[in-house]
C-alpha cells in the first residue's frame, strides 16, 4: 500500500487531501499539532476517510518532526509521497506588523518546511524514491500588499522546491509545488488580523476585507486535493502548478506583461 504523510492536514486543504487520498486506498499520516501530545497516534481522528491516522506533529521543532516521520516508519517502513501543507496567515501594514510575528511567519510556514523536509529526506534518499509537494500560493507569484510576510514564506517555498529538485535529481526523488488561488476553507478565519497602522494606511482595511471576501467565495478545498493527487501519481510530474483557471491565467500574464504594470493591477485591486 502507498503511503503518504501530510503536514497541516487537520482542516482546510490538508483535511480533503488526506481524506481523498485514503479514500483511493492510500496509508494516510496527517501530521499537526490537532490532538493529543507526543507519542499519541490515533486511528482517524478527524473523521477524514478510511485509514487517515493523526500523529502529533510542531513543525517548528526538528525533534518533534523527526520523532513523527521515525513513527510512520515504525509502521510501514516506506514513505511514497511527502506533501508539506502547514502554515497560516497574517495581515497588516509591514511597517506596523511587529518583527516577532513576522519572524513566526516565516518559522511556521518556510522553515517548518524546511524541518519537515529534512525529517524526510534521509528515508528518501535511501529508497532513490519518492515524491516531495509542497503547498505554496498565487501570492508567491504575485505578492499581496498587506499580506507581504505570507507572501515572502511562499516565495521562499518556490525556491526551495526548485534549488531542491536539482540536489535531489540525482536520488530519484521529485518535488513540486502546488500554488492554490482562493480557497474557501477556515484559513481566512484563522488569519491573525492587526489593525495596527489603519489610521496611517487607509486601503488598509478595504483590502484585508477585500482579499477575505475573494476566499471565503473561493474554490472548494475538494479541488486542491484532486490536484495534489494528480501531481503525486502523475508520470512525470512538473515543478510548479496553480490552482484554479483564473489563477492560472493570471501567472501566465505575469510571465509576459512588465513587473511595473502587474503590480499596479494588483495594487488597484486592493485600492
Amino acid at each position: 500500500m502507498r503511503t503518504l504523510i501530510i503536514t497541516g492536514g487537520s482542516s482546510g486543504i490538508g483535511k480533503a487531501t488526506a481524506s481523498l487520498f485514503a479514500e483511493r486506498g492510500w496509508c494516510v499520516f496527517e501530521l499537526s499539532r490537532h490532538g493529543a501530545q507526543p507519542p499519541v497516534t490515533s486511528s482517524s481522528p478527524l473523521g477524514g476517510g478510511r485509514g487517515v491516522s493523526h500523529i502529533y506533529c510542531d513543525v517548528c521543532s526538528e525533534e518533534s518532526c523527526r520523532t513523527a516521520v521515525a513513527e510512520v516508519l515504525s509502521q510501514t517502513g516506506h514513505i511514497d509521497v511527502v506533501i508539506s501543507n502547514a502554515g497560516y496567515g497574517i495581515s497588516g501594514p509591514i511597517e506596523f506588523t511587529p518583527v516577532a510575528e513576522a519572524e513566526h511567519q516565516m518559522d511556521v510556514n518556510f522553515m517548518g518546511a524546511v524541518r519537515f523536509t529534512q525529517a524526510v529526506l534521509p528515508q528518501l534518499r535511501k529508497q532513490r524514491a519518492g515524491r516531495i509537494i509542497y503547498t505554496s500560493s498565487v501570492a508567491a507569484v504575485l505578492a499581496v500588499p498587506y499580506q507581504a510576510f505570507y507572501s515572502a514564506s511562499k516565495a521562499a517555498i518556490n525556491a526551495l522546491a526548485l534549488s531542491l529538485a536539482n540536489e535531489l535529481r540525482e536520488f530519484g526523488i521529485s518535488v513540486s509545488v502546488l500554488m492554490p488561488g482562493d480557497v474557501s476553507t477556515g484559513f481566512t478565519d484563522a488569519r491573525r488580523k492587526s489593525a495596527d497602522g489603519a489610521g496611517v494606511y487607509r486601503h488598509a482595511d478595504h483590502a484585508i476585507r477585500a482579499m477575505e471576501k475573494d476566499e471565503r467565495g473561493g474554490m472548494q478545498p475538494r479541488e486542491m486535493a484532486e490536484l495534489f493527487y494528480h501531481i503525486a501519481t502523475c508520470r512525470s510530474p512538473r515543478p510548479q502548478y496553480v490552482g484554479g483557471a483564473l489563477y492560472r491565467f493570471f501567472c501566465f500574464l505575469n510571465c509576459f506583461l512588465p513587473t511595473r504594470l502587474v503590480n499596479w493591477i494588483e495594487g488597484k485591486m486592493y485600492s
